[in-house]
Parts: C-alpha cells; sequence; structure tokens
C-alpha cells in the first residue's frame, strides 16, 4: 500500500533512533550532492542538510545505530524538520532494511514545508500487507489486510535516507531528532477473518467477517435509528450564538451587503455572512446521498445484494471509471448508502434525508455545505454552501500532464467558451443567492513546478493554441532564432522548425522563459475564470480552484485574480502554513484523517490509528487553521465514507467520513466537531 502522505503517531512515548547532538560523528552519514554540519539553537542541535540540484536524489543516508533495530512496536518513524532555505521544499525519508534500493525493502513518505516552516514527517511502518486474495480482489485503493509484509522487515531498520527529488534549486533544512513511536492498531478486516471468504460484503455494503461499534446487524435494526437519532439532534441544536447563516450574532456588526464577502479584522482574514456578522466556514464536502460501487466481475463479492430486490433495484447504475481495475469504462455499479438510505427513512426518504442533514449540520457545529454537494440538499437554503464551476469540454494542453489528467488550455477559445457555459447553468440555481458563498474552479489541477505547463506546451503539436500564444512571446524577446538558441543552447533553423518540435529543450538553459509563460498561462487562467464569474455572479466570492501540487508562481497568480486561495491540504497541521502571495484570505477546500478500525480498508491520504486519535487529529487541525490570521474556513472531505469496495471513479475506498455506509455517524469524531462548532468564535477571536 502506498502512504501519500504523513501518518499520525498516537500519544505514546517516542523511542529515539538518531540524536545530532554535539558528539555526533558526520563522518557516519554519505552524502549525495549536499552539504551537512551540526547547528544549536534554543531548542538543542539539529542536522543541517544543504541540497544541490546537479543529482536527481540528492541527500543523506543515516545509519541506525541503535543496538536494538526492532520497530516492531511503533507505528511510525517521525523526523522534526525545519526549512532553513527560502524556499519551499518536499523533505523525503526513507526506512530501510539492508538491500534497499527505493523500490524494494523500503518504504519512504514526504512532507512539503514553507520557508521557515517546522513540521514532522512521519513514516507509517508497514505490519502488514493488503492482499488480493491471489487477485480475486481487485479494483480498489486498499484491501484486507495478511499477516506480515512484503515490504518491511520491522526487526531489522538499518538506515534512514532523507533526500528531495529532482530538484531544479538548492535546498536547506534540518533535522532535529529521528525517532519512533506510536501504538500499532492493527486493521479490522483480514484475509483469514473467514473460510470460505467469499462472500465478504454484506447487503448493507459493510464488510461482513467482523463487528464493530455502530455496526448495523438487522433491517430492524437500521429503521430504528432515526428515531433515536432524532432524539439526540434534539438535545444538541447546535452552537449558542450563531445567526441563521451560522456566522456570530452577537459580534462585532460589519457592513450587510445582503451576499458573503471578505474583510480583515483585528489582523485576521474573515468571511462576512449577509447580516453583516463575522463567519467562519467550518464545512464539510461531497454532502450529497448517492454514490456507487462497480458490481461488475464482482457476484461473489456481495451477500444478499439489494441490487435484486424490487424495492431497492432503483440504485443500479452505471458510471464512468477515470482510474483503475475498470479505467475508461462505463461499468455497472450499485448504491449500497443510497438503498440503505431507502430503508432506513422509507418513501420519503430524499425529502426526510435532506432535512435530517441541515439538522445534523446544526447540530454538529458545521455551517457550510462545501464542494460537490447534492443541489437538492443545498437549495433547500439552511446552510450556507459553495458551488464549483469547470472548464470540461475545453482542449487540453497536449503536451502537459497529471494525476487527474492534462491542463486546459486557456488560449483556446475553447476554455472561455466551457467556463462560460458552465457559469451560466447556475443563473437559476446558485447565482446571485444570499445562501451561496461563492465558487470553486477546478479541481487538483496539474500545475506542475514553475516550467511544467510552457515545457507541455512546446511538446504539443503545432495547432495547440498555448504553443503558438508562447512563440508570440519568444519572437517578441528575441530578433530571431539564432537569438533564441544562444539563450537556450538549442539549434533550430527556424521558428517553423520549433513551432513543429515535440522535444523539450534544457529546462535550467531556458527557464527564465519557460517561468515567464508559465505565469502568463496561470494569470490567464484564474483571470477569465474570475471574469466570467462576476459577469453572472457579481456578488459572489471567487474561491480558486483548491491546489494540491501548485508552484509558487501559481499561486501568487491566484491571489491576483481569486476573492479567496484554496488550497487542499492533506496533513496533520496547517498551522504554520506560508502562502507565497502575501496577505490573502485562504481556505482549505479538503483534508482529512482515517482509520482501519471500522471494517473499511484504507485511511485515506493521513493515517490515524483509530477514531479516537482520527477524532483529534480533526480538532488540533481545525483549531490551529483558527488560530492563522489568513484562513477563513476548513472543509473535511468527506461527508460519509466511500463504498467499502471502491468508488466507480478510481477505486478510492477510504475510511474519511462524519457517517458510515449506513448513514451511522462517528460519534468520536461528531463529538469533537460539536466542540469546536461551540468554541469556533471564542478560538478565532482570541489574539495568538
Amino acid at each position: 500500500m502506498l502512504w501519500l502522505t504523513s501518518a499520525a503517531l498516537a500519544a505514546a512515548p517516542g523511542r529515539p533512533l538518531v540524536n545530532f547532538n554535539h558528539g555526533f560523528d558526520l563522518k557516519s552519514l554519505h552524502g549525495d550532492d549536499t552539504k551537512v554540519d551540526i547547528t544549536t539553537s534554543s531548542t538543542g542541535s539539529a542536522l543541517r542538510i544543504n541540497t544541490g540540484h546537479n543529482q536527481p536524489w540528492p541527500g543523506v543516508t543515516v545509519p541506525n545505530a541503535a543496538v536494538n533495530r526492532d520497530l516492531s512496536a511503533y507505528a511510525a518513524v517521525a523526523l522534526r524538520l525545519k526549512n532553513t532555505g527560502t524556499n519551499a521544499v518536499t523533505v523525503h525519508c526513507r526506512v530501510d532494511n539492508p538491500g534497499a534500493d527505493g523500490t524494494k525493502h523500503c518504504v519512504t513518505a514526504s512532507l512539503t514545508l514553507g520557508p521557515g516552516q517546522t513540521n514532522t514527517l512521519k513514516v507509517k511502518l508497514p505490519h502488514e500487507a493488503g492482499s488480493t486474495l491471489d487477485e480475486k480482489l481487485f479494483g480498489m485503493r486498499g484491501y484486507p489486510v495478511a499477516g506480515g509484509s512484503d515490504v518491511l522487515d520491522l526487526k531489522n531498520i538499518t538506515q534512514f535516507r532523507i533526500f528531495v527529488r529532482h530538484p531544479n534549486e538548492d535546498h536547506s533544512f534540518e533535522v532535529a531528532e529521528i525517532s519512533a513511536g506510536g501504538n500499532y492498531t492493527p486493521p479490522t478486516a483480514w484475509v483469514t477473518d473467514a473460510q470460505p471468504f467469499f462472500p465478504f460484503i454484506d447487503t448493507f455494503g459493510q464488510y461482513k467477517h467482523k463487528d464493530w461499534p455502530g455496526k448495523v446487524h438487522s433491517l430492524a435494526e437500521l429503521q430504528q435509528r432515526p428515531t433515536t437519532e432524532s432524539l439526540e439532534l434534539a438535545a444538541h441544536p447546535g452552537p449558542s450564538g450563531w445567526d441563521k447563516f451560522g456566522g456570530l450574532a452577537g459580534g462585532p456588526q460589519l457592513k450587510a451587503t445582503g451576499f458573503f464577502r471578505t474583510e480583515k479584522v483585528n489582523g485576521k482574514w474573515w468571511l462576512v455572512n449577509p447580516a453583516g456578522h463575522l463567519f467562519w466556514s467550518h464545512g464539510i464536502d461531497c454532502v450529497r446521498m448517492l454514490d456507487t460501487t462497480p458490481i461488475e466481475e464482482r457476484e461473489t463479492w456481495f451477500e444478499n445484494f439489494p441490487g435484486n430486490q424490487a424495492e431497492t433495484r432503483e440504485f443500479l447504475a452505471k458510471g464512468f471509471a477515470l482510474l483503475g481495475h475498470y479505467e475508461g469504462r462505463n461499468v455497472k455499479s450499485y448504491s449500497f448508502n443510497g438503498a440503505n438510505l431507502k430503508r432506513k427513512y422509507g418513501v420519503r426518504w430524499r425529502q426526510d434525508y435532506a432535512a435530517t442533514v441541515h439538522q445534523r449540520l446544526r447540530s454538529w457545529g458545521l455551517n457550510t455545505i462545501a464542494n460537490w454537494s447534492d443541489s437538492s440538499i443545498y437549495l433547500l437554503r439552511h446552510t450556507p454552501y459553495t458551488d464549483n464551476i469547470g472548464s470540461r469540454g475545453a482542449k487540453m494542453i497536449e503536451g502537459s500532464k497529471g494525476y487527474w489528467g492534462k491542463f486546459p488550455d486557456v488560449f483556446d477559445a475553447s476554455f472561455a467558451d466551457a467556463i462560460r457555459r458552465d457559469m451560466e447553468k447556475k443563473t437559476n440555481s446558485s447565482a446571485n443567492d444570499p445562501w451561496c458563498i461563492g465558487y470553486f474552479s477546478d479541481n487538483e489541477m496539474s500545475w506542475g513546478d514553475e516550467t511544467s505547463l510552457a515545457l507541455g506546451a512546446l511538446q504539443s503539436p503545432p495547432e495547440q493554441a498555448a504553443k503558438r500564444e508562447f512563440l508570440n512571446d519568444l519572437k517578441a524577446k528575441y530578433p530571431d532564432i539564432a537569438g533564441l538558441n544562444l539563450a537556450w543552447g538549442t539549434n533550430y533553423v527556424s521558428w517553423d522548425a520549433l513551432l513543429e518540435s515535440r522535444t523539450a529543450p534544457d529546462k535550467v538553459k531556458a527557464r527564465k522563459d519557460l517561468v515567464a509563460f508559465g505565469i502568463r498561462l496561470a494569470e490567464t487562467y484564474f483571470r477569465t475564470v474570475r471574469d466570467t464569474i462576476k459577469s453572472v455572479a457579481p456578488n459572489q466570492l471567487y474561491l480558486g480552484c483548491r491546489f494540491a501540487w501548485v508552484n509558487d508562481e501559481a499561486a501568487r497568480a491566484a491571489g491576483q485574480y481569486c476573492d479567496v486561495v484554496s488550497y487542499n491540504l492533506y496533513q496533520r497541521s496547517i498551522a504554520d502554513f506560508k502562502y507565497p502571495g502575501g496577505d490573502k484570505p485562504l481556505i482549505v477546500g479538503e483534508f482529512h484523517f482515517g482509520a482501519l478500525d471500522r471494517g473499511l480498508f484504507h485511511t485515506g491520504l493521513v493515517p490515524v490509528d483509530n477514531q479516537q486519535s482520527r477524532a483529534e487529529a480533526y480538532g488540533d487541525y481545525v483549531r490551529g487553521a483558527l488560530r492563522h490570521p489568513q484562513f477563513v474556513g476548513t472543509h473535511w472531505f468527506e461527508w460519509k465514507d466511500e463504498s467499502t469496495t471502491g468508488r466507480v471513479y478510481d477505486g478510492e475506498n477510504y475510511q474519511i467520513g462524519f457517517l458510515d455506509v449506513t448513514d451511522t455517524p462517528y460519534t468520536e469524531t461528531i463529538a469533537i466537531s460539536r466542540e469546536l462548532g461551540q468554541r469556533l468564535y471564542e478560538i478565532r477571536l482570541k489574539r495568538n
């Protein structure tokens, strides 16, 4: 299993593995394109690592000098890091067995730090491995586990490799200590839980072979839960002191425009709601009714399959798979959560469920229905919400690449047309609705580094609009092709030859021009989207494009045109987050934590040990954002867990919901969310 970001350590005492005190022997380190020394400050000693950018993996190897190399009792290896450079850096740590080569006999994690930022990089130690039961299980991100690990022998950890990956500039950072910590909590689901293992999903979409708190065992139990929950919600109606929008009723009365806007008050950025009250967006994504999981080729997986029953057959569907086992196909799928909602709430389930959603949100201290949510829920206008538009249908930059696909060609007329079409659809719904905070555009786009999109344009065919635009810029700067060749170290015989070429130049020699075009492209993207949103909904906010992988230049461009700049930040804390574009309001579009103690097979992007750890991590994250002067909100991803057997789009099956597949709330997370909601404005208003 690939852990995409840092794992969480439980509150167990750590075991120091390497201390960089003045007695540490620097000669024990092996470095590549790296200089090291020991620094001392009031907080202790640290290893200063200065990397070059002439090798693909500059860094150092630190031997595990401990007499006992057995880390099998621990959840993770942790490194306390500080970025002492002037540019952002992504630090990787590889934990090795003998014979580690970067792929085998090792495990790696990474952490990105802005200039001056301090944080902890944690590498989760794999105690078990996901098992596909000889390929009988497929199409999921996470799987029930088998004992042992084909990745690491935790009893013989020999060294730690600390490095940066393919840098195009020098970096400087410090490592204060390397330690092990956290209590290992075994997952719920193992491939040895039953023989035969199939079917392993019950009629409610739950893992069949184990029990846990909150699991539904019968239809009668499921149908009783609305009655029980209604009493609980009535006992917790929501935070005192909120106005109808979820803003601070008893706070300062600011200018009321009838729409959401931003304002800086006493050194901190805020949203101001339509009534003129301070508002901090405590929200949740994907508040919707239906999600589907593939059922093709999986006939033996499901017990008492509800898709075969007349009353729940309506939840059969077709869904497109972008990634994974079903990539590029429209596959037969099923919504277990939809079937559960109908069985739970009855024939009026759509109306009753939508009303329950708003009651839950208020009770749980949440005041925003965030991205990707169901319009039939948010247009009831009981809870503020965000909407989104996208550039689907625009021509893409053929030479670009990214996890979710290519980047739109903002210089092609199809881009502005696509944005305009999508925004015009909002005319009779969210546009000019006081309950709508504003609009996000696209999501987690493939910005790459400062040169990536310019290189992608050059590697595109000659008819690509972005490529032709880039060549026009170059022609305006260089009097002839010889001047360009001299600057770039190339040998194009003519401008037409460059237009026809699909080969990238040396990005170091061409960097200045590549970066300049990348900036122009980013500015064109944000300006076009902003102008289109404001032409239809002039009073609503442009909330940015939800950065996941982004370079500083694109982030700065967003700050020029967005009312609020958005990031999807999957990490333990954002208390020290540094935005490169100066003093702009920021919002978190996505974050989450997940565990394997409730019958699901994947934790999501930020693993924790159990549900209590998840609740604590949630509280720490939001409190850190509340204390940060620029953040005006955090939006959790997402409302309910992804399907146990994977969502159709890409196989994700993360335990990341406030609710499970049976619409049962996770009580630990709800408790901390309520506490935060009650103290939301108290924490935000407190001077740091």
